[in-house]
C-alpha cells in the first residue's frame, strides 16, 4: 500500500515520474527527477510499502548512518511535492525503482494518488540506448497513445510494439483512467552508457520545458554535460575503431538534420561505414 503523510491541497498538479532500471539508460531519466527534487527543495509526502513490490535480493536494502544512528534504508518508490517550482501549478515527483512484481497493483496505487490530488497531467520519463553520437544533440521522442493528447501537445502517437517497462505500464494505465499522459524518451549513446549521462538528463529537462511552457532550473547540468562529453571524447580517441564509429554517427546525424536529408541518404552512410568495417576485417 502507499503511505501518505501530510499531503497539502494542490493546484492542478502535474506529475513527473521516472524509475531506475530497465527504463533508465545512463540514469538519464531518474536523474531528471533527482535534479528537480533537489533544486525545488521538494519534500516527500508518500511512499509505497516496498514489501509488496520489491525483491530484496535484486534491490538490496542499504545500511548507513543517519543522525548518529545506524539505520537500514529500503528500496522503494517515493512521491515528493513542490509548491515552489515557479510554475502556475504544483508538481508531484515520482522517484523510485522499477518494481520486481505486481506491476498492475503498483500502478493502481500511484493512479489512485493522482486521482486524489486531481492531477492535470502525467509526464513519464525514460531513456534508451541508441545509435546516437555523444557529440551531437540527443534525440528526445515525445509520444502519446491518446490521439487527443498527441494533437494538444503536437507530439507523435506511439506505434511501438515490443517489451515494455514500468514507464510503459504506468502510461497505459493512466490513459485508461482518463489521466492525460505524455511519455518522453531520450536516446543516449550505447557506447558511453557505463556512467550517468548529464547530457541525456539535460535533453529530457529541456523537452519538459517545452511541454510545460515554462523555464526549469538547469543548475550545473550544462557544465556537467560539457565535461561528460570531453571525457567521452578522450575515451573514443583512445580506440580507433570507436573513433571511426563515432564519426559515422556524427555524419549520419548531421545528414538527418540537413533540410535535404532523406532516409536513403542516412542508410547509404551506414552502408558505407559497414563496408569499410568489412574490408578492414578481411
Amino acid at each position: 500500500m502507499i503511505e501518505v503523510e501530510d499531503l497539502p491541497e494542490l493546484r492542478a498538479p502535474v506529475i513527473i515520474a521516472a524509475f531506475e532500471g530497465w527504463n533508465d539508460a545512463a540514469e538519464a531519466a531518474s536523474n531528471v527527477v533527482d535534479h528537480l527534487a533537489r533544486v525545488w527543495h521538494a519534500r516527500p509526502v508518500a511512499a509505497i510499502d516496498p514489501e509488496e513490490y520489491y525483491d530484496f535480493q535484486v534491490n538490496r536494502p542499504r545500511v548507513g548512518w543517519v543522525d548518529g544512528e545506524r539505520r537500514i534504508s529500503w528500496p522503494t518508490t517515493r512521491v515528493l511535492v513542490s509548491q515552489d517550482s515557479g510554475l502556475d501549478r504544483d508538481v508531484l515527483l515520482i522517484q523510485g525503482i522499477e518494481p520486481s512484481t505486481r506491476w498492475r497493483s503498483f500502478v493502481v496505487e500511484l493512479l489512485e494518488l493522482a486521482r486524489e490530488v486531481d492531477a492535470s497531467l502525467l509526464v513519464c520519463l525514460g531513456a534508451l540506448l541508441g545509435e546516437v553520437a555523444h557529440s551531437r544533440d540527443f534525440p528526445v521522442a515525445v509520444l502519446s497513445d491518446d490521439p487527443d493528447m498527441a494533437r494538444r501537445f503536437t507530439v507523435d502517437e506511439s506505434n511501438y510494439e515490443g517489451p515494455t517497462g514500468i514507464v510503459g505500464v504506468l502510461a497505459d494505465a493512466a490513459r485508461q483512467a482518463s489521466l492525460p499522459v505524455i511519455s518522453c524518451w531520450a536516446s543516449v549513446p550505447h557506447y558511453a552508457a557505463g556512467n550517468p549521462s548529464p547530457k541525456g538528463t539535460l535533453a529530457l529537462l529541456t523537452r519538459i520545458e517545452t511541454l510545460l511552457g515554462a523555464s526549469l532550473p538547469h543548475g550545473q547540468l550544462a557544465e556537467q554535460s560539457r565535461q561528460w562529453e570531453r571525457d567521452v571524447d578522450q575515451l573514443a580517441a583512445a580506440d580507433q575503431e570507436v573513433a571511426d564509429y563515432v564519426r559515422s554517427l556524427e555524419q549520419a546525424q548531421d545528414a538527418a538534420e540537413h533540410p535535404g536529408a532523406s532516409g536513403d541518404a542516412i542508410a547509404k552512410e551506414f552502408e558505407r561505414y559497414l563496408r569499410k568495417r568489412g574490408s578492414e576485417g578481411s
